[in-house]
């Protein structure tokens, strides 16, 4: 083939052979900004969908590396001096490829875990998951080679598809959005435990975030939608937990802290006996 577009190119110069490569890749990136454009406007009409909006990220980030693939086999097949020579260039490619292959397995095998995690699909673009305590934020992309999450310091974890793969993941968000949140409360021995429960339900429904997770069964037998325990009683405190539902698991250490400062107020207002702390150094040192 000797013309591209109406333009006409000797393909039998090494200038012409020049031109027409660039030509071929100029097109092909507009191509591929074109097609990646188009997919980023599906995106984000796929806002509420995010098992669709990973699978179309993903392969709007796969674009330009698959157009630029077909690019090269393009030229070569359309190039006499090249197509002459395909065999031996697909041969020594394979060769090539075969090298590559085993000098970066690494980055094969984040390829590969890539595109199962698309397909599997245990975590997706704007799930919510937790690695360890120091890995934990919102899914924001899903590369060919990692996965990029934005902790709540609005800073990015870049971790290798390979390795997020094959970790146990916490995913809070995967089926359903709502979380039984755990807030862990202190007070005296002497204390009065049935007060310190009220006052922890009042407020606890007062939060904008808190809903009644109840069955009917419990809301015909008068069960309150904050369940109150006591876990256990030390030699300076008895420790409670509230068991509060939330419909915003974004939402829940924000949660914990406004229920924690509210309680803590209250308890000062009511009289709620506080724990004091036992100094077993000081308590010898009297003794002695």
């Amino acid at each position: 083939m000797d013309k591209f577009l109406p333009y006409r190119f000797n393909l039998d110069t090494f200038f012409g052979v020049l031109g027409y490569i660039i030509v071929v890749f100029l097109v092909s990136w507009v191509i591929s900004r074109v097609v990646r454009a188009i997919i980023w406007q599906l995106i984000k009409s796929k806002k509420e969908d995010r098992f669709g909006r990973t699978s179309i990220q993903f392969l709007r980030n796969s674009v330009s590396f698959v157009i630029g693939l077909l690019s090269v086999i393009y030229v070569i097949m359309t190039v006499p001096a090249f197509r002459s020579k395909a065999t031996l260039i697909f041969s020594g490619a394979g060769i090539l490829a075969a090298i590559i292959g085993f000098a970066a397995q690494a980055a094969l095998s984040n390829l590969i875990a890539g595109a199962f995690i698309v397909i599997f699909r245990p975590f997706r673009v704007g799930d919510y998951i937790k690695l360890d305590d120091t890995r934990v934020g919102i899914v924001e992309d899903i590369t060919l080679r990692h996965t990029v999450i934005n902790n709540f310091e609005n800073k990015r974890l870049i971790i290798p598809n390979s390795v997020i793969s094959t970790d146990s993941i916490l995913n809070h968000t995967i089926e359903d959005s709502h979380v039984l949140s755990f807030n862990n409360f202190k007070i005296g021995l002497k204390a009065d435990i049935d007060l310190a429960r009220r006052i922890i339900q009042e407020e606890a429904v007062k939060l904008p975030t808190v809903i009644d997770y109840r069955t009917p069964d419990q809301v015909m037998s008068d069960i309150h939608q904050v369940d109150v325990r006591v876990i256990d009683v030390y030699p300076d405190h008895i420790h409670m937990r509230a068991y509060v539902w939330l419909n915003e698991p974004f939402q829940e250490f924000k949660t914990k802290c406004a229920l924690k400062e509210a309680v803590h107020k209250r308890f000062l207002e009511e009289g709620v006996d506080l724990p004091i702390p036992i100094n077993i150094n000081e308590i010898i040192k009297r003794a002695n």
